[in-house]
């Protein structure tokens, strides 16, 4: 909380998965996604994150997005205690490039000798990405379960995240206000746990369920374990608006985190496709969302390491 108050903002990392398939690994179509190289294999796993610190992340999240224990056990015929190492292993992979990556009192060219710290967020997805079926951009699911139902379902992917040493949880693109009541309770559970909560989001206003983006930021703020709230995986040009709406909404000692995809269109047959009408994620758009009060800034689907390295020149971070 110290670094996201004090010292911001901080970078986050761009998309796992992209850089992943960037380098060789066939994730599409696969219901564990990027967590299945976990399992198939972890160095692609840590060379990835290496590439991020090099670019000049200061955060990145484990590649656990879309691992559960549930999911583990049916698609890999793994037992329930081998499921949790798996995805306790997720935080340690993530942890060991830190440890090994130059940085403190190691020079540094693209951190300018920066002394900070690196963190570790444990990424959870939301439950519509456990059903690969795209309901992480609509919430429809939330409709016929419970509160408890959700709370339970995170609950072990909490666990094991924060067992394993995670400095912060990343709930990312939660598309439903039912969800998020979900996460703000169930970290009452963990009270040495810290979080942010990232919404996807249909539009300039609204979170994926219709729900406006407001009340779903006055509500993830009823949380004192949440230090920052906002939006991922959407299309740039949505973000400005967004905090806009619900800038009265943002609670005391709770900052903006800004993660957007690069802008395109996923089309499942055709895969990603550019718009001539939409605006894609460019550095540049950084300084309205720090005027705004964004202080963890980053990229999501199709943001590689390169986009990174800029949107960190474009801040001039310096000492």
């Amino acid at each position: 909380k110290r670094m996201i108050l004090s010292d911001g903002p901080l970078i986050l990392d761009g998309g796992l998965a992209t850089e992943l398939e960037a380098r060789g690994a066939e994730l599409q179509g696969d219901p564990l996604w990027s967590a299945r190289l976990l399992h198939t294999n972890p160095q692609a796993i840590k060379e990835t994150h290496y590439r991020f610190l090099l670019s000049g992340a200061d955060v990145i999240t484990t590649a656990t997005y879309q691992a559960s224990i549930q999911g583990f056990i049916s698609h890999l015929g793994v037992s329930c205690d081998e499921a949790r190492e798996l995805l306790m292993s997720g935080v340690h992979l993530a942890k060991e490039t830190v440890e090994t990556f130059p940085s403190g009192n190691k020079p540094h060219p693209v951190r300018k000798k920066r002394d900070r710290s690196l963190l570790v967020a444990g990424s959870i997805g939301p439950y519509g990405a456990f059903l690969h079926d795209g309901s992480e951009y609509s919430g429809a699911y939330a409709q016929r379960m419970s509160v408890e139902e959700l709370k339970l379902w995170h609950k072990a992917q909490v666990e094991c995240l924060a067992a394993a040493g995670a400095d912060l949880v990343a709930f990312e693109t939660i598309p439903s206000i039912k969800e998020a009541q979900a996460v703000v309770e169930l970290l009452r559970e963990f009270p040495d746990c810290n979080a942010w909560l990232s919404f996807s989001c249909k539009d300039e206003k609204h979170i994926s369920d219709g729900s406006p983006f407001a009340d779903a930021v006055r509500l993830a703020c009823r949380s004192p374990q949440l230090l920052a709230v906002g939006v991922n995986c959407c299309r740039p040009a949505v973000v400005e608006p967004l905090l806009d709406s619900a800038r009265g909404a943002l609670g005391p000692g709770v900052s903006w985190v800004v993660y957007p995809n690069s802008g395109e269109d996923w089309d499942t047959k055709q895969g990603w496709q550019r718009s001539e009408q939409t605006a894609g994620w460019t550095p540049e758009l950084s300084g309205a969302w720090l005027k705004q009060g964004a202080a963890l800034l980053g990229g999501c689907c199709r943001i590689g390491p390169a986009h990174i390295a800029a949107l960190r020149q474009q801040l001039k971070i310096r000492p």
